[in-house]
């Protein structure tokens, strides 16, 4: 100790050297104490079995000055203050030193940042020490961030800069120095939404002037006839986006890369779809996305019956899935047209417009139907039976074998007549059709030629066969009445009479409808 005092004056050295004998007394006492605190081997012996029940928990814990309990799991080494540290009793205290420094630091606040753009006094002539290039004082020539001049203001002592303001150090803490919003002025973005706004004013006047000049003020109905679509479609606005383009929705953004996904994962109790039917002819099976487009029981339909999978493109086209792909097709329709719906904004707007343009277009489409087979007739062609009954051909492939067992495709039904059969009404024995005389068709029980006529047996038959033989009798007054209506139909009409006839006809109809709409208000 005294080897560090050499070279000092008389009374230092006699105040330093007193001052390290007390230290030296000190450390002395210290280790005299702790010679006489030393415990005995059965002391030692007793502490370490309280030691070890506080660890088993059946001793209270430690506790320190400030009255929290002290982990009897934490090491010595880290338990025990050092002798210096002058602590009376057990202590944690010297291991939290660096919360006691956390303590004292204050962090800066959110809002608290450097105040960009702020500047000291700005000088009138150049001061000595200043930079030689703009004659601020708080940096010099090699630090200056302004444009080099030709003749810096130390020699022309002219626009000199005013000069930079210390800003201080904020103590940001890890969030604080990470957040890149910091320090930046709201007010900034209130300038983008003006821009946007004068931009969208500008855009909906030139709009509001294309259509002044065009002689266009009437809105554009979204639902309007084929009629009125080409007019709509020539008013949309080109720069706008249509509605397929802004619906940021999944699924509008297709990516090759990402397309593959874990959605067809399936539970390990389940049969994997490759091993449903293993003919290599059946169903296709995609190991890459682990799908199964087709049916793998089509060709089995012993298995299809109690089948619980009928393929992946089985729930594309069952369910609500139709109804929702049409109403999405109307709702870009119509925001092509100018109407502002959406199917996921607002859903039972779509839903009541959906259904609104559905009864119009069905009745524009019954109104055009009725009024085209009025004005040139042909409602018996629309009565006809499908063509699987008129042709007994479908497109469905079937194959047989040589003996005529089914190998692939469906089995034919059976062509049936869209009439019942084996029904006899009107006490006939026979059916309609079972009859031909004169060209005509008739019953072959009682030879009527009557649709749906009661049934009169022998006695029709017998009636028949008189008329028959009158005719004959009459044979020549019928036939010179018959040649005398073959040669005024053969006879060449004028335009006034077709033109009459047209206007009878039309009168017959108007007749005829009025009739009916009367008899169903009795009704």
């Amino acid at each position: 100790v005294l080897t560090l005092f050499r070279g000092h004056t008389v009374e230092g050295f006699a105040f330093d050297r007193l001052g390290a004998l007390r230290l030296r007394c000190e450390c002395v006492a210290r280790m005299a104490s702790s010679a006489q605190n030393k415990m005995s081997r059965e002391d030692w012996r007793k502490q370490k079995e309280l030691d070890d029940a506080r660890k088993a928990g059946s001793a209270p814990a430690e506790v320190d000055e400030e009255g929290r309990d002290i982990n009897p799991h934490i090491p010595q080494y880290i338990s025990n203050a050092p002798w210096y540290y002058g602590n009376v009793g057990p202590t944690l205290r010297h291991q939290r030193a660096l919360e006691k420094l956390n303590e004292q630091k204050r962090a800066a606040g959110v809002g608290e940042y450097y105040q960009r753009g702020r500047k000291g006094k700005t000088a009138t002539r150049y001061r000595k020490g200043a930079c030689d290039n703009c004659g601020a004082m708080t940096h010099k020539k090699r630090d200056c961030v302004e444009r080099p001049r030709k003749l810096g203001a130390k020699y022309t002592g002219k626009s000199i800069a005013a000069d930079e303001v210390n800003l201080g150090d904020l103590p940001l803490d890890f969030d604080g120095k990470r957040d890149r919003w910091n320090g930046y002025d709201v007010r900034e973005h209130t300038r983008v939404i003006e821009e946007y706004e004068k931009i969208e004013a500008e855009k909906r006047r030139l709009k509001a002037q294309q259509q002044e000049e065009e002689g266009e003020t009437k809105a554009i109905d979204a639902f309007s006839s084929s009629d009125d679509d080409s007019d709509s479609d020539a008013d949309a606005d080109a720069e706008e986006k249509g509605y397929a383009e802004s619906a940021n929705q999944p699924g509008t953004k297709f990516d090759t890369k990402r397309r593959f996904t874990v959605r067809n994962l399936r539970i390990r109790e389940d049969t994997a779809k490759y091993l449903r039917n293993l003919d290599v002819n059946s169903a296709h099976y995609d190991p890459k996305t682990r799908t199964m487009r087709s049916d793998p029981y089509a060709e089995m339909p012993h298995k299809a019956k109690d089948a619980t999978f009928a393929g992946d493109n089985f729930v594309r086209y069952t369910g609500d899935v139709g109804k929702q792909a049409e109403l999405q097709l109307f709702a870009w329709e119509a925001t092509n047209r100018g109407t502002d719906v959406h199917v996921l904004a607002d859903p039972t707007k779509a839903e009541l417009m959906h259904k609104e343009y559905a009864v119009k277009r069905d009745n524009f489409q019954n109104k055009q139907k009725s009024s085209i087979l009025d004005k040139y007739g042909g409602q018996e062609h629309l009565q006809a039976p499908p063509k699987e009954l008129l042709l007994a051909q479908t497109e469905n492939y079937v194959e047989y074998t040589q003996s005529g067992r089914l190998l692939k495709g469906k089995e034919s039904a059976t062509v049936r007549s869209r009439y019942e059969e084996d029904v006899y009404p009107g006490n006939h024995t026979s059916v309609w059709g079972s009859f031909w005389d004169d060209g005509k068709w008739g019953y072959a029980c009682c030879h009527s030629l009557e649709h749906m006529s009661y049934c009169a047996g022998k006695a029709g038959i017998e009636a028949r066969s008189q008329q028959k033989q009158m005719a004959l009798t009459l044979g020549d007054d019928g036939d010179a009445k018959k040649q005398v209506e073959a040669e005024e139909r053969q006879k060449p009409k004028s335009l006034v009479e077709m033109h009459q006839e047209k206007e009878k006809s039309k009168k017959k109809k108007k007749k005829r409808s009025k009739e009916d709409d009367s008899d169903d208000e009795d009704d």
